[in-house]
Order: C-alpha cells, then structure tokens, then sequence
C-alpha cells in the first residue's frame, strides 16, 4: 500500500481555517492520508499569546474563524518552509497579492512530485496579459496545480451549512485525489476539466459584487442587482472566451457552483459587496474601509478590476466590458458612483 499521503494547508485566514477543519476531519478519518495535517500561520500576537499557540492549545483560530473548533490534528506552523517541506498535497489559500513572494520561499523544499490545489480568488497581470494565480504556483514550484472555487462564504462552510465548489482539474487522478480529500455530506464536490474558466469565474465574479454593491448603497433594489448580475455573468464569460485559449470554454462551466452560483452568493453576501455598499454611503475610500470593516482581511474586487482593467486596455477591449470598466473608474480613477448606472442603461447588450 502507497504510504498515507501528508496535507499542508499554505494559508490559515477565514477561508482557510474553514477548509482546514474538513481537510482535518477527512484526514483523520481516511488511510490514504497523514493524520496530521499541517497549517502554515502567519505568526501574530492575538491577546498577547501567539497566534499558532492559541490553534495548537485551544484548537480555535480565534482572529479569522472564532468560534469554530479546529480538528486537534491540525497543527499550526509559524514558518511556511518548515511547513510545506514533506508534503504530498499543498492547498494554497491566501490573498492572490502575496502568491509569489510565497512560492520564490517554497521553491527548494517543495516535493517535485507534489500537487498544489489554488482556493484563491484573483488573477495578476503577466507580461502577456491575464496571469492565473495557479499558472504562478505551477511555474514557480513546478507542480501539478488543480483549483477549487465555489459558492463557498468561509463561516458557512464552517458552519457546515450545505453548499457545493467546483474543482476544476486537468488531471483525472488528481481530481479523484483532491475531492476525497475535501468532500463531505455538506460540502459536495463537482470535479471539471476547465481548470482555467473555473478559476477566472472565481477572481471575475469579486468585480461584479462591487457592482452589486453600489447599487445597494445607491438604494437601487433586487431588479437592478440581478440585471448587474446578469450583464456581469455575461462579461465573465466573454472575457473567459478571449483569454482562455486553450481549450473549450463551454457555456456548462458557468452553470457549477464556480460560476453563477459563486456569483449569486457573492453578490448578496460577501466582503466586495459589503465595502462596496459602505463607499456608495460614506464617500470614504475603499482602503480606509478595507481596514475599518475586514478585521485584516484583503478585499479582492477592486484589486482584480484593476488587473483586468490594464489586461483589457493592453488590448484595446475596454468597451466591451461596460461594468468591469465602471468599477475600475469608480474604485481607482474618482469616477462618481451614481454613475455605475449609466454603464447598465447603455451596456452594448441594450443596443
């Protein structure tokens, strides 16, 4: 029998100390995995204790998921070579903007026969354009790189509240691997093969709950929110079809939990939303907000608009994308807000 294989979470905030509790049971409970599951922890002082002690003593993540016991075979590692270095699987699931510093850390002491699995929501900006953050992983670190995104709010899921992701593989084995791994009766895995549309799904749809959130600010109601949501589920997929180029992009993939699913919680729910809504009411700027409201946690919208925004100009296509645009304007260029409706009366799909 192959020996158990070890799990190393790389990412311990609100999203990762949720998978790390089912990541944790399911190791626990399953031969082909190490019983011990390690978490690499940004090491800070929280009530004057460190941060990795409190999860290896008191089993709770008390900064980003309080309130939710983690599995005691979870162990908390303040240094992220130390914690990755005999892994068989790497699941990476901190905020897009920290990915490579992180991976030129973990290069020499990556197993070469690893696979990563990206949870996180956000594209960079490559030479060439678009950059996925697990093109990033892959070439750095030289591994297979799988994604997993869904219509996932971390406090449910840890909640175990039923809700369904998507993970998106181009290897069959590996997608087997990775859903026994991570699936439970509550969290129910669809595995595809789109790998790239199922991770662009998970950074774009953060631009639309922007949108969606200065029209709540706006006082603009449920029928306006689903027409951002809709003329925002069709940009996703133009900009999927102008830059996946590797494959299909089949119109099925925006049907998992990954595309209109992930698009529709977020755009009700979700951190985007709530600052957006907040900076359509206060006029203040969405970094003062960022810190005022998210407890230390990075908003991804307004960043990832910012990327697809210079992707798109490099190509002479901004117009055809009216709502990415006008978040971009708003967030970056003092576009005034009430102006985000302007962009939907005059979308090329009314034309």
């Amino acid at each position: 029998m192959a020996a158990p294989k070890k799990v190393c979470i790389v990412g311990s905030g609100n999203w990762g100390s949720a998978i790390a509790k089912i990541v944790g049971i399911n190791a626990a409970a399953l031969d082909k995995f190490d019983k011990t599951v390690r978490m690499w922890v940004f090491e800070e002082m929280v009530n004057g204790r460190k941060l990795t002690e409190i999860i290896n003593t008191d089993h709770e993540n008390v900064k980003y998921l309080p309130g939710h016991k983690l599995p005691p075979n979870v162990v908390a590692v303040p240094d992220v070579v130390d914690a990755a270095k005999d892994a068989d699987i790497l699941v990476f699931v901190i905020p897009h903007q920290f990915i490579g510093r992180l991976c030129d850390s973990l290069k020499d002491s990556v197993k070469k026969d690893a696979i990563g699995i990206s949870l996180i929501k956000g594209v960079d900006e490559g030479p060439e354009g678009l950059k996925l953050i697990s093109a990033i992983i892959r070439e750095k670190l030289g591994i297979a790189v799988s994604v997993l995104m869904g219509a996932n709010i971390a406090n449910e899921v840890a909640e175990e509240k039923f809700c369904e992701t998507t993970i998106g593989c181009k290897v069959k084995e590996h997608g087997a691997l990775l859903k026994e791994l991570m699936q439970t009766p509550n969290f129910r895995i669809t595995v595809v093969q789109e790998a790239d549309v199922v991770e662009i799904c998970g950074a774009l749809k953060n631009v639309v709950a922007v949108g969606a959130g200065f029209c709540d600010g706006l006082g603009f109601g449920d029928n306006t929110k689903a027409a951002v949501i809709r003329l925002g589920l069709m940009e996703m997929i133009s900009f999927a079809r102008l830059f996946c180029t590797e494959g299909p992009v089949s119109s099925a993939t925006f049907l998992e939990s990954c595309g209109v699913a992930d698009l529709i919680t977020t755009c009700y729910g979700g951190r985007n939303r709530k600052v957006a809504e907040a900076f359509s009411k206060t006029g203040k700027s969405i970094e003062e907000l960022e810190k005022e409201m998210l407890n230390g946690q990075k908003l991804q919208g307004p960043q990832t608009s910012a990327e697809v925004h210079r992707i798109l100009a490099h190509k002479n296509l901004v117009d055809k994308f009216p709502l990415f645009n006008a978040v971009y304007q708003i967030c970056y260029e003092g576009r005034p807000v009430k102006e985000f409706i302007q962009c939907l009366q005059n979308h090329p799909e009314h034309m």
